[in-house]
């Protein structure tokens, strides 16, 4: 009898899943083995990870249940059964966000650094931190009463400030505001001691109500639903209803009210009873570790850089250290893996066609590009010196709209011809090109990516980026922009691989294929996430048939491995460290072309409501480095974790030599930039030799 490969036993729950990965970022935090700055910052990770997830996910889930939503999701759990386990699951985690909390400021103090509220300051620092406050404080907050005239406010998201309860000489009692804006640091600095603000503010409030008695107050802070809803087949100016979006994230419905541990319950009242929220979406904390994502003030203070890891500096190494880019380009295609390769060779493949004057055309995708981008400052020069630029700005890149707006403003500005995306879907492909006459001829470079075009994410991000001449790529390059700009029906590429048409049907295509082989069969598929069923099932029946399957899923991973009769031939790891693992990579051993990098993950979103491309790798020594760096990760012991049949995850026991893959590749990439080798390196190969006669 065939096993139902849809039973809901077979599938984790995806926000669950999510959480997992979260609690994996808390636990980097958890290790004291890490400088004090390093582990703050995963709690700082941690924190607006968990913003973003009630903004997105958590919003969507209560919209689904006020609609009487049931079922959605091959796990069957309805909307409310979820809601019930993120709180449930989340406040069990508060005891050890707290511990954690309180070891890293106890580690921060041994190394002299201090994490201090307005009262725990001596005299001579309160008097300084009082002047602070009179002076660049205290203009700038807003005092608002709560009265029958003045009505409680709308409060943006992440909004941040205090509630009191105060009391006049005739013993009435009157509730009160104070929002503390954002253009104010969250702590105040004296030399090396660090004062959340809201403790200065909280001591202070008898100066902005004058003739009234505090007799409770509490920070607090409020997360609303920040998903913009657009409907694109009604809108005329796309930019003009996208900024119209924006503006509405600040009314989305209240989802979470964050407090302090020990707030006043008539107060707390006071709260929910305007926020019309209840006592379930209250989640309290110690004082300092309210507003988790703003520890990055501290983390980024530079005075404080010896006590996170080491930076890395990316290197250039052979061909792009020696050669002009397009020359190296035309005579290999050259393959690079972010961070431990500098990005700076894919801003100098646009900023050096930008001033060449054999450049014709350079048209590109930009999705997350980032605030200061020397990408579109070469893009917006290329207009001004003649060339034709065409570029995708995805205006729908989710908390980067305002980035993406400015920059699309700029270059349409400049000159350049802008698309603003394809109606109803993403376009998250990374993909340049750039068209040069040589002699009589035209000469086209394209350049394929994992990952986005923004240096500042690429130091920190692993990604893969992909450069090539091969006239096969630059015709689909070619006819994928055609399609971006023209009134192309979904469209099918030669060699490139697109969705929502083609990635998903050739993954399961190469899953089956490959699971022929049975034992002999091997197939590896690194992404962010694997969400998507159909993909699920796929490696199910191939597992079935014996095939061997490692997955290396970063964050939410529905598929369950270790199940006898269906996925006991399947394991699944996460690498959680320095860096972010963003790469998606897709491999399968006994096909003639074994390797695929894509910019798109195992979700619904990307393989069936996205524009994605994903990229054969033709060339067998850049299979090989792929394979590689697969086989490096796969042999993790220090940050890799393995999940387990019931849905948690187990850190990789240490059993040998210690392998840390990101430690292992700096190490190696600064040795050979070191020797200045003349030839490209195939700078994983020896490192992982022993490793791989071991596997």
């Amino acid at each position: 009898m065939a096993l139902d490969l849809n039973s809901s036993q077979l599938y984790f729950n995806r926000e669950l899943s999510w959480l997992q990965f979260n609690s994996r970022v808390l636990a980097q935090a958890l290790d004291e083995k890490l400088p004090p700055l390093e582990r703050l910052k995963f709690l700082a990770i941690y924190g607006t990870n968990l913003d973003e997830f009630y903004m997105i996910r958590v919003a969507g889930l209560k919209k689904l249940f006020k609609a009487r939503v049931q079922e959605i999701g091959a796990d069957k759990l309805t909307p409310n059964e979820q809601l019930e386990q993120i709180r449930n699951y989340l406040h069990k985690e508060h005891q050890v966000l707290e511990s954690c909390y309180m070891s890293i400021v106890a580690q921060l103090h041994i190394n002299g650094v201090s994490i201090k509220s307005y009262v725990s300051l001596s005299p001579e620092e309160q008097l300084e931190v009082k002047e602070i406050f009179l002076n660049e404080i205290y203009p700038v907050i807003i005092p608002i009463a709560i009265d029958a005239t003045h009505p409680f406010p709308r409060l943006n998201n992440l909004s941040f400030g205090l509630a009191i309860t105060l009391e006049d000489d005739s013993k009435n009692i009157k509730h009160a505001l104070i929002r503390i804006p954002r253009i104010l640091p969250r702590f105040i600095q004296i030399n090396q001691t660090f004062i959340p603000i809201e403790s200065i503010v909280e001591y202070f409030a008898y100066e902005l109500f004058p003739g009234f008695t505090q007799l409770a107050s509490t920070p607090f802070r409020v997360t609303r639903n920040a998903d913009i809803e657009i409907e694109e087949e009604e809108a005329d100016d796309f930019l003009e209803i996208l900024q119209e979006g924006l503006r509405s994230r600040n009314k989305g419905s209240l989802v979470r009210l964050e407090l302090i541990d020990g707030a006043d319950s008539e107060l707390i009242n006071f709260l929910l009873s305007h926020l019309n929220l209840d006592d379930k979406d209250i989640y309290s904390y110690k004082s300092l570790s309210l507003n988790l994502g703003s520890l990055w003030q501290i983390v980024g203070d530079k005075a404080l850089s010896h006590l996170v890891l080491p930076t890395f500096t990316p290197k250039i190494l052979p061909p792009f250290d020696s050669e002009n880019i397009f020359d190296a380009i035309e005579k290999q295609d050259v393959l690079l893996y972010h961070p431990f390769d500098s990005f700076e060779p894919v801003v100098q493949f646009i900023k050096q066609a930008a001033v060449d004057p054999d450049t014709l055309a350079i048209r590109m995708t930009l999705y997350r590009a980032g605030p200061k981008s020397p990408i579109v400052k070469a893009l917006i020069d290329a207009v001004r010196d003649g060339k034709q630029v065409m570029v995708l700005v995805e205006l729908k890149a989710r908390f980067d709209e305002e980035n993406n707006l400015r920059w699309a403003k700029a270059l349409e500005e400049a000159g350049a011809h802008v698309v603003y995306g394809i109606p109803g879907l993403k376009v998250h492909a990374k993909i340049a090109q750039i068209i040069k006459r040589k002699g009589k001829k035209l000469q086209s470079y394209v350049h394929l990516a994992t990952g986005n075009y923004n240096p500042s994410t690429a130091k920190i991000y692993t990604d893969i980026s992909y450069f090539t001449t091969k006239e096969a790529f630059s015709n689909d390059a070619t006819h994928f922009f055609h399609f971006l700009t023209g009134f192309s029906t979904y469209t099918k590429l030669d060699t490139l691989l697109m969705s929502p048409v083609q990635i998903k049907p050739k993954l399961i295509q190469l899953i089956e294929k490959e699971s022929k082989y049975g034992k002999d069969g091997h197939i590896i598929l690194k992404t962010n996430s694997l969400v998507d069923t159909d993909i699920i099932k796929a490696l199910y029946r191939a597992s079935q048939k014996e095939c061997r399957i490692d997955l290396l899923v970063r964050g939410i991973c529905c598929l369950k491995p270790g199940i006898d009769g269906i996925s006991e031939n399947i394991s699944v790891s996460s690498i959680i460290g320095k860096y972010l693992e963003h790469p998606r990579i897709y491999f399968f051993k006994n096909h003639k072309v074994k390797c695929y990098i894509s910019s798109a993950d195992l979700m619904p979103r990307n393989l069936v409501r996205r524009i994605e491309l994903m990229t054969p790798i033709l060339e067998e020594n850049l299979t090989q480095k792929i394979e590689q760096i697969l086989m490096l990760q796969l042999s993790d012991n220090q940050l890799s974790w393995v999940l387990q049949e019931d849905g948690n995850y187990t850190k990789v026991p240490l059993l040998g030599k210690a392998i840390n893959n990101h430690t292992i590749l700096e190490q190696y990439v600064n040795k050979i930039h070191n020797k200045a080798k003349k030839t490209t390196p195939d700078y994983i190969n020896r490192l992982t030799h022993q490793i791989l006669k071991k596997r």
